[in-house]
C-alpha cells in the first residue's frame, strides 16, 4: 500500500497564535493542506496580509493549499453584560432585548429574534450551558425567557435555537459585505454557517457567480433542520463539499447524534462526489497540552477510517500553545492509520446522473488501478471534477491531478488523496507529469513505474473526460 501521500487532508484555522508567515509556513511543513480563515473575528487587513503569506509559502514550497473563508452567518450572541456577567437560577425569567442594554433580568442581543422566535421553543445560552424556553414576546424587539437551570450568563456568548425556522434568512450584512469582499480575493471555498437547506446554498451561489467568483462553497451542517433525511441528501448535491460542525450540532440536536450524523454526511459526500470536513475540537487538549489525548487520537483515526476528505483543526491551531504540534500529531495519527487499516468502503458508488460518463471512467480507473497494483492514478482535469470524482473511490493510492487551473489546483488541496500539479493543456499532460514525477524518483521506486491514466481527447475542455489508459514508464 502506498503511502507516500496523506490521504485524508487537514484544514488548519488561523488565528493571533498563527498570525505570521513563519507559522504559516511551519504549519505547511507540518502537514497542512488548507487554511480555515474565521471571519467571526479579525479585519480585513489581516486578511489580506494572511493570504499574502499563504500564497508566498505555498510558492516556496511548491504545494498548493486551500484557503476557505469561512462565513460568521447567524451566530446570535448576546451583548456587553455589566461587569461581564449576570447569574441566573432555575425558574428567573429574563429578557433580550435587540433595543436594549443590560439592566438585571433584562439583556441585550445581538440580533432581532422577537422576529423569528415563537412561544414555547428552547433557547440555549452560553452555548448551551444555561437552557431557557421562550414564555412571552412582549415587544417588537424582546422576548422573555423562563430559564432552567442555574448557571451565569457572560457577555458575547453564543445562544443557539434549534426549533426556530429563520426562513432562509441566514446572511447577515455582516456576511454580505464580507462576501463581497472575498468575491474577488483568491479565496478557494467560501463557507456557509447554519445551512438550514438546499435553497440557502443556491441563494449563495448566485450570489457568487454575480460577483465574478469561482470558489466552491462549503455547507457547514450544524442545524436540527439541516439533519433532516430529506433535507441532508439535498443540501450535499446543492454544495460542493460540506463541514461536519459538531461543536453547534451537538447542541442544536444533542450530542449522541453527532456520531450518527458525521457518518452520513461522509457517506453522503463520497456518494455524490463532494468534499467532506470533520470539524471541532478534533485535538482539543492541544490547545494547553504538546500531546493529543486517546480519544482525540481516536476520533482522527476514525474519521480517516470513515473516508473523510479533510479533518479540521481549529482553536488548535488559532489559539493554542502547540499549533505546529497539533498539525505534526494529526498528520501522525492519519499516516498510521491510512497503512494499518481500510478505509470503509460502504459508499464507494459514485452516483451522478448528470455526470455518468465520467464517473463510470472514475470507478473503472480506481478498480483497474487496484487490481494492477500500480503506483498511481494520473488524472487530467480543468475544473477539477475528475479528480474528485477518482477521489470518490477512495483509492488506496495517491491521485495526482495536472490542471492547467490554479484555482482547481488549490480546491484539490483537500481532496483525499489527491496531490495536484499545475501544467499547461496538452493531449500528453498526464503522460508527461508521470515521466517528470518517475525521473524524480517522486514515488520512491527505481523500476518501471506503472501509472493508470484518465484524460479527455479535448486538453483543457470541461467535463471531456472520456478516455482511461495504463502506461508503463521505464
Amino acid at each position: 500500500m502506498n503511502t507516500i501521500f496523506k490521504r485524508t487532508k487537514i484544514l488548519a484555522t488561523l488565528g493571533p497564535v498563527t498570525n505570521n508567515p513563519e507559522s504559516v509556513k511551519k504549519l505547511m511543513q507540518a502537514g497542512a493542506n488548507g487554511f480555515r480563515l474565521n471571519f467571526s473575528h479579525g479585519n480585513y487587513e489581516e486578511r489580506l496580509e494572511q493570504v499574502e503569506w499563504i500564497r508566498a509559502a505555498s510558492a516556496e514550497l511548491n504545494r498548493p493549499v486551500a484557503i476557505l473563508q469561512d462565513l460568521q452567518g447567524p451566530k446570535i450572541r448576546l451583548g456587553a453584560l455589566n461587569d461581564n456577567n449576570q447569574p441566573v437560577k432555575k425558574g428567573d425569567e429574563i429578557v433580550l432585548d435587540y433595543a436594549a442594554e443590560h439592566n438585571g433580568l433584562t439583556m441585550p442581543v445581538q440580533y432581532n429574534l422577537a422576529e423569528k422566535v415563537k412561544v414555547g421553543e428552547p433557547i440555549y445560552l452560553f452555548d448551551g450551558k444555561i437552557r431557557t424556553t421562550v414564555i412571552e414576546i412582549p415587544s417588537e424587539t424582546a422576548i422573555k425567557l423562563r430559564v432552567e437551570n442555574d448557571g451565569t450568563l457572560m457577555s458575547k456568548k453564543g445562544i443557539n435555537l434549534p426549533d426556530t425556522d429563520f426562513g432562509g434568512d441566514i446572511l447577515t450584512p455582516k456576511d454580505m459585505a464580507d462576501i463581497e469582499f472575498g468575491a474577488d480575493k483568491d479565496f478557494d471555498y467560501v463557507a456557509l454557517s447554519f445551512v438550514q437547506s438546499e435553497e440557502d446554498i443556491n441563494n449563495l451561489r448566485q450570489i457568487l457567480v454575480g460577483l465574478g467568483s469561482t470558489a466552491h462553497i462549503i455547507a457547514k451542517v450544524e442545524t436540527k433542520a439541516a439533519i433532516k433525511p430529506e433535507t441532508l441528501e439535498a443540501i450535499v448535491m446543492a454544495s460542493d463539499g460540506v463541514m461536519v460542525a459538531r461543536g453547534d450540532l451537538a447542541v442544536e440536536a444533542g450530542a449522541e447524534i453527532v456520531p450518527i450524523v458525521q457518518r452520513q454526511i461522509i457517506s453522503l459526500c463520497r456518494k455524490h462526489g463532494k468534499l467532506s470536513i470533520v470539524a471541532t475540537q478534533m485535538m482539543a487538549s492541544m490547545v494547553d497540552a504538546p500531546e493529543p489525548t486517546r480519544a482525540e487520537v481516536s476520533d482522527v483515526a476514525t474519521a480517516t477510517i470513515m473516508g473523510a476528505d479533510t479533518v479540521m483543526l481549529s482553536d488548535e491551531t488559532a489559539n493554542g500553545s502547540y499549533p505546529i504540534e497539533s498539525v505534526a500529531a494529526m498528520r501522525k495519527t492519519i499516516m498510521y492509520t491510512q497503512e494499518n487499516w481500510e478505509v470503509d468502503g460502504s459508499s464507494d458508488q459514485i452516483v451522478s446522473a448528470e455526470e455518468s460518463r465520467r464517473n463510470a471512467i472514475a470507478r473503472a480507473a480506481v478498480n483497474i488501478a487496484q487490481e494492477l497494483n500500480v503506483t498511481a492514478i494520473i488524472a487530467e482535469t480543468k475544473s477539477g471534477a475528475t479528480a474528485e470524482n477518482i477521489a470518490a473511490g477512495r483509492p488506496h493510492l495517491p491521485i495526482c491531478a495536472v490542471t492547467s487551473s490554479p484555482r482547481a489546483a488549490q480546491q484539490l488541496a483537500l481532496t483525499y488523496a489527491t496531490r495536484s500539479f499545475i501544467r499547461p493543456d496538452g493531449d500528453k499532460a498526464g503522460l508527461e507529469l508521470a515521466k517528470e514525477l518517475h525521473a524524480q524518483r517522486y514515488f520512491g521506486e527505481d523500476g518501471a513505474l506503472t501509472t493508470v491514466i484518465v484524460s479527455g481527447r479535448q486538453p483543457g475542455v470541461t467535463g471531456g473526460t472520456d478516455t482511461l489508459r495504463v502506461r508503463i514508464i521505464e
